[in-house]
């Protein structure tokens, strides 16, 4: 049974201000996990997977209930790829299972995460 669905839509533009603005942003944002996978990106490729990573914990945030920062903050989410490239949570406060996805354009990234009791 579905226990919660989020979405969101985030402008890579406002990632990449973000990151030039504040030198820590990426790492508030990333799990160790993450950063290992974004240090293999090209430039172009690296503000895409920020900013999908950021969105879904967005999106993730919503699906749980809570918003971020009160029950579920960046670190406690981990999204990373398999060896085919898809995107799944490794790690999630959610007792159930937790489903993601991530698509983005030249200018913005749309994410969808569904959380699922186990039955």
């Amino acid at each position: 049974m579905i226990a919660g669905i989020g979405i969101d839509v985030t402008d890579i533009r406002r990632i990449v201000a973000a990151v030039e603005r504040n030198q820590h942003f990426t790492e508030r944002i990333l799990t160790a996990d993450e950063m290992k996978q974004l240090a293999e990106l090209s430039d172009k490729r690296r503000y895409e997977y920020i900013s999908g990573r950021f969105s879904a914990k967005e999106a993730y945030s919503k699906a749980f209930g809570s918003g971020l920062g009160s029950k579920v903050r960046f670190q406690d989410l981990c999204i990373v790829n398999n060896e085919e490239g898809k995107p799944f949570f490794s790690k999630q406060p959610f007792d159930g299972n937790a489903f993601v996805s991530i698509s983005h354009t030249d200018d913005i990234v749309v994410t969808q995460v569904i959380l699922e009791n186990r039955g």
